[in-house]
């Protein structure tokens, strides 16, 4: 199976997704609702059949309606996302990467927040990752 990058996602292709994950299994109407300014529901039907040509979802029938559901897991997808975003804006670099998060959101955590990302860089010092 090929991955296809998450970049490679309209911004109502990556809400699509996004109630799909939520959910594990929508039909157009559940994704319709799921949408927030949605689209029309003819609208919705297409860019499924987009998302199933780019083998990001497939379907089912069930009782005469189509029920979509992702094809690569949401942690896949979000690791092949972080990875073309660490290519793509960091030059590879999870330490820059890493440093332009705190740098942005550092007011917005809760001591509790730095004692867990300390926690989880020791693990992943002791693990050799």
């Amino acid at each position: 199976m090929v991955l296809v990058p998450q970049h490679t996602l309209s911004r109502r292709e990556r809400q699509i997704m996004d109630v799909l994950y939520r959910k594990g299994r929508a039909t157009a109407a559940d994704i319709l609702e799921g949408i927030p300014d949605p689209p029309s529901y003819s609208a919705v039907r297409a860019m499924l059949r987009v998302l199933e040509e780019k083998k990001h979802i497939r379907h089912e029938e069930k009782d005469l309606r189509y029920v979509y559901m992702p094809v690569v897991a949401r942690e896949k997808a979000r690791r092949s996302a972080v990875t073309h975003l660490l290519d793509t804006f960091f030059e590879g670099s999870a330490e820059q990467a890493v440093a332009t998060l705190l740098n942005v959101s550092a007011r917005d955590l809760k001591p509790e927040d730095f004692d867990r990302l300390a926690a989880l860089i020791e693990e992943a010092r002791k693990e050799g990752r």
